[in-house]
């Protein structure tokens, strides 16, 4: 390349372009295209017609700015409003009058959408894209059979097959199949123009005969052939039917299907027909005969070019289309009613702008696509836009979808990341766009390189390849940093050709990468020296990065990427200066700029809850009478620090075995980490609690007076029964008083101190129960906010309280940590600082982690970045390496990181920072005993997270609580207050235990035996002595005899006379005792 010739530089595309540039294509065009397809309504007579003038429509400003909508219980939206002109037997009916359709949600500046205060994403989807594709399948006696299919642009498919004698079938269903001439002639092409237009006609003649079939026998016979019956139905009845439920939702390919059947079909058909013509079948025919004697090529169906991106602005027009359709289905009944009524309907009477609401709603409420934001920290936000899914109407299934589909091609890189994807039943079918990649307007996946000047003339060094011409260029892999042609021509580089690797002259190479990063996700691209780790736990590190809680006092990491920067800008979670100027006034909330007599004020969040509990907070670092200049990073927010990304912590840790509490991914941590709150973080829970009327049509009351519970439960409610803001609450705790209204009919008893009750409070104990909404248990807290919301979409009557918790949390056992090269663990023990190993300057090690788990994971870049982060933390250094450095020399990180510790070592005058013998260890003491440990230490300053996954949220233990209605076991789940469940596992424990009266009451009372259940509740209220369950036996008990009948174990009953029992117990008891015995 010669360097001379560069005019302008790359810069790395916004993380959040993507769903932006799809809502803008939405708004600007993709609303005018439906709009314009509207058709114009009309009543029977042809009277009154009613007509949208789509090209003036325009959307109204949002009454509601997202931050309000975040906090109160509504929609960041906008209203659509369409001019509409009706007339009445061709006489204008009034000017025109503006129509409100209804409103749609806007997308923030985010990439996001704010629905019910809720923040919510709209997942890329990531499916095959409308054509043909061919493949080369095998019959059962192992002979090649090709097929074409045709996928049209609403997902349906259309398989043509060529059998052994060269004959083309049509597969419309799984097992149905007809003859292509049946299509053809159904489609309303003659016999002329099929045995005229085919190359070879005789795989058309399926009764070898020559036999040409007409075309209303066809229909007919296509008909029969397609739904089983040919019905009662006339000739022009049924060709409508198949033209509607059949021939549109396969055939209609649209653009960019005629594109590519164009391209693959060699056909010259104008871009703007959409659907298939019979020459397109024609044409695929005589391809398909084509393959099968050598002439043409099979299609790679998992190839990206194959492959088509529906953004979120796809998704939403399907949905707008289909409220345009509802709509003009609700006006047409309305015009026909007016009609009848011999009225003249006015405009407004017609449009029913409810219907875009009900669709757009139960869109974002229940599609697979719209997905809540996944808001625990900056990355989780950036990389949670940027996933392909294939998963969703139209796309895959998790349950039967193969391994090719899942798999890696060789065409993702630079793309699609190869190892950011979902853990479990979705891996590969949900993946992440590659962090340098973007969608153009077709929906294809393009990524870019640098041009290399003197083979393609294109102005500018840096060009967007998409991925249906990425095979017809020589791209080299970026192995050689810098390359002039005058001395580099002669040389030979790698390259990918065909998605192959060779080896390639650099004079006949087109393109080159632009970064080494450019091949894999955000989240993958955050991890340093990622190339000497297994795929697997750079997945796994990846992953679990998107899990880490903010920490009240984050830092960034010693040694990064560089990306760091980026995706705290684009996350949105840092505030940036949109003006430059002086900071005139600074405090928790509110910095105020002044520019040019002008004066700004930004609003900073303060202590919000996100859709994970963790805490959105901005906080700043500015001084008033400082300067800012135009972008400059104003205030940090969650997880960032000096605007990069600051997940964690840089702690000193240690690889060595101790007293066994670092076993497997056990983690043991001194004191310190905890006692300075290092790894402290703020959760808040948000609890809501709704007042509204009931079935009988009493509203519930709120009241701080709460007659069912104790005054110590009731202590920080005010007078309107809310919690106090500044409370502490602890579990069962009052946080909204409330009392519902009993339904009269239902038999309450009576108590003789109701009237005292009904005379103090003003209402009948037996006629209110209390539903109060309470702190849960586990929980506590500082209560941060409490307010009413009244909702508009509801009763006036109705009234919502929403509460926030605020809650700090420190590290301790049983919370989960990990690096970011996938080597997690749980803390099992806290031990003292004075008792950890301790370096020779006398540091304590914060962290011991076992050097077991290094070797067998594979994961060797997490012993490089501890190394360096040593080195960094004595010299005072950040570090920010490229991943594969090897393309600068080899062997370059380890030459970088023993430089740099020997550097340490000089500098600090250290001499034990870098041994020549073992270079990244060190000899350590035992801080208990003092004593030197055998053999050196590898040691280091290491990135480690906290994770969400933390013990105040798992722990759980009850004492009684529901049970299954079926199975009479404990409900599973802490959230649904669920205990130890009994298996068959368990239960052959107990038997080999012989446990007998545990298995007793096993099968009685604690069973399906309610009479039993009932006697126990009676007999230990009134104090006397539990018996048996009586002469029934329970149906479990039946079950258990019936399964030891089929074992040929037969069970006889005999009874026992009442004086044969010894205990006082069995003689008080009047039924008798079942005894069992088991026959010869």
């Amino acid at each position: 390349m010669i360097l001379e010739m560069t005019k302008e530089m790359f810069v790395m595309p916004d993380l959040g372009d993507t769903q932006l540039e799809a809502f803008h294509r939405l708004i600007n065009w993709g609303l005018k295209e439906e709009l314009n397809d509207f058709p114009e309504i009309e009543d029977p007579d042809q009277e009154i017609v009613l007509k949208l003038l789509s090209e003036q429509y325009y959307v109204a400003e949002p009454l509601v700015d997202e931050r309000n909508a975040t906090y109160e219980p509504t929609t960041f939206s906008s209203e659509i409003y369409v001019p509409a002109r009706s007339t009445r037997r061709g006489r204008q009916l009034g000017g025109e009058q503006i129509v409100y359709l209804g409103s749609i949600p806007l997308m923030s500046y985010q990439g996001t959408f704010v629905v019910n205060s809720i923040g919510r994403v709209i997942l890329n989807q990531i499916l095959r894209g409308p054509g043909i594709y061919y493949n080369a399948e095998w019959d059962q006696n192992g002979n090649p059979v090709y097929t074409g299919t045709i996928i049209s642009n609403w997902g349906g498919k259309l398989k043509l097959e060529l059998d052994g004698r060269n004959r083309i079938w049509v597969r419309v269903r799984k097992k149905r199949k007809m003859s292509i001439q049946l299509l053809l002639l159904a489609m309303g092409s003659n016999a002329e123009e099929i045995w005229d237009s085919g190359c070879y006609p005789d795989g058309f003649d399926d009764t070898g005969e020559g036999h040409v079939w007409s075309r209303e026998y066809a229909v007919s016979e296509f008909y029969k052939l397609l739904y089983g019956t040919d019905g009662y139905l006339e000739l022009s009845e049924r060709s409508e039917e198949l033209r509607e439920k059949f021939f549109k939702p396969r055939f209609e390919i649209g653009e960019i299907g005629r594109t590519n059947l164009n391209k693959k079909l060699d056909l010259d058909v104008p871009i703007k027909e959409n659907f298939l013509l019979p020459k397109d079948v024609l044409a695929a025919t005589d391809y398909s005969i084509g393959i099968g004697i050598g002439v043409g090529t099979t299609d790679d169906i998992d190839h990206p070019k194959h492959r088509r991106i529906r953004t979120a602005a796809d998704l939403l027009q399907d949905q707008f289309r289909l409220a345009l359709e509802r709509l003009a289905d609700s006006m047409r009944v309305r015009v026909n009613r007016a009609a009848q009524h011999k009225r003249v309907p006015t405009i407004g009477s017609i449009v029913n702008s409810s219907l875009l609401l009900t669709t757009l709603k139960e869109f974002f409420g229940s599609h697979p696509l719209s997905q809540s934001l996944d808001r625990t920290n900056p990355l989780a936000q950036v990389v949670h836009k940027r996933k392909l899914s294939s998963l969703g109407p139209g796309g895959l299934t998790r349950r039967t979808a193969g391994s090719q589909v899942r798999d890696i091609n060789p065409s993702h890189y630079g793309r699609v990341c190869p190892i950011e994807t979902s853990e479990g039943i979705n891996a590969g079918l949900v993946s992440s766009v590659a962090s340098h990649a973007s969608v153009d307007y077709k929906g294809s996946l393009a990524s870019p390189f640098h041009r290399i000047c003197g083979i393609l003339y294109e102005e500018g060094i840096v060009t967007y390849v998409p991925a249906m011409e990425d095979e017809g260029y020589r791209i080299a892999t970026g192995t050689c940093l810098f390359v002039y042609k005058r001395e580099w021509g002669e040389r030979a580089t790698a390259a990918r050709y065909r998605q192959e690797f060779v080896t390639i002259v650099w004079d006949h190479i087109h393109l080159r990468n632009i970064s080494p990063l450019q091949y894999f996700s955000v989240g993958a691209s955050l991890i340093p020296f990622l190339e000497n780790n297994d795929a697997n736990r750079t997945l796994m590190g990846s992953n679990m990065q998107r899990q880490a809680v903010p920490l009240l006092r984050p830092e960034k990491c010693i040694v990064g990427t560089g990306l760091e920067g980026r995706v705290a800008l684009d996350s949105a979670g840092t505030v940036r200066a949109s003006l430059g100027g002086k900071i005139r006034y600074i405090d928790g909330e509110t910095v105020t700029l002044a520019s040019g007599g002008e004066t700004i004020d930004i609003n900073l969040v303060i202590y919000r809850s996100s859709s994970n509990s963790s805490c959105v907070h901005q906080r700043t670092g500015l001084r008033v009478g400082g300067s800012l200049r135009k972008g400059q990073i104003l205030a940090d927010g969650g997880a960032t620090e000096g605007g990069e990304l600051a997940l964690g912590r840089n702690l000193l840790i240690a690889y060595m075995p101790w007293e066994g509490y670092n076993f497997e991914d056990s983690v043991l941590i001194s004191e310190r980490p905890i006692f300075e709150g290092i790894y402290t973080s703020i959760h808040i829970d948000k609890y809501e609690m709704e007042a509204q009327v009931t079935l009988q049509g009493a509203t519930e009351v709120i009241t701080g007076e709460v007659p069912h519970l104790d005054d110590y439960f009731l202590r920080h409610l005010d007078n309107s029964g809310l919690v106090l803001p500044g409370s502490w609450v602890e579990t069962g705790d009052v946080l909204v008083g409330k009392i519902t209204p009993r339904d009269t009919e239902e038999d309450t008893g009576g108590a003789p101190e109701n009237s005292l009750l009904q005379a103090i409070f003003g209402f009948d104990i037996t006629t209110a129960r209390e539903t109060c909404l309470k702190v849960p248990a586990g929980g506590r807290g500082r209560i941060i906010d409490a307010r009413w919301f009244y909702p508009g979409d509801m009763s006036k009557h109705t009234r919502v309280a929403h509460v926030y918790v605020l809650q700090e949390r420190r590290l301790q056992m049983g919370d989960k940590v990990a690096g970011r090269h996938g080597n997690k663990g749980i803390i099992s023990e806290i031990v003292p600082r004075q008792d950890m190993p301790y370096l020779q300057d006398g540091t304590p090690v914060d962290m011991v982690l076992s050097p077991l788990g290094v070797p067998s994971r594979m994961n060797m870049g997490q012993i490089f970045e501890c190394v360096l982060g040593l080195a960094g933390h004595f010299l005072g250094r950040h570090y920010r390496v490229v991943p594969f450095d090897e393309r600068y020399e080899r062997g370059a990180s380890r030459k970088l990181v023993y430089s740099e510790l020997f550097e340490a070592s000089e500098r600090t005058a250290n001499p034990w920072l870098f041994e020549l013998g073992n270079p990244g260890k060190s000899q350590l003491m035992d801080g208990r005993t003092g004593e030197v440990f055998e053999q050196p230490i590898t040691i280091g300053k290491a990135y480690m997270l906290k994770l969400i996954h933390q013990v105040d949220d798992k722990m759980h233990a009850r004492s009684s609580g529901p049970y299954s209605r079926v199975t009479q076991q404990p409900l599973k789940g802490r959230s649904k207050q669920g205990g130890q469940r009994v298996g068959e596992m368990e239960v052959w424990a107990l038997e080999g235990f012989g446990v007998s009266t545990i298995l007793h009451e096993m099968l009685t009372m604690k069973s399906d035996h309610f009479g039993a259940r009932r006697k126990v509740v009676s007999a230990i209220v009134s104090g006397e002595p539990v018996c048996g369950p009586g002469t029934t036996a329970p149906e479990s008990f039946q079950l258990l005899v019936r399964e030891l009948r089929c074992l040929a174990l037969d069970l006889d009953l005999a009874v026992i006379d009442e004086g044969l029992a010894s205990t006082s117990c069995w003689q008080d008891y009047t039924c008798g005792l079942e005894c069992i015995s088991i026959g010869d």
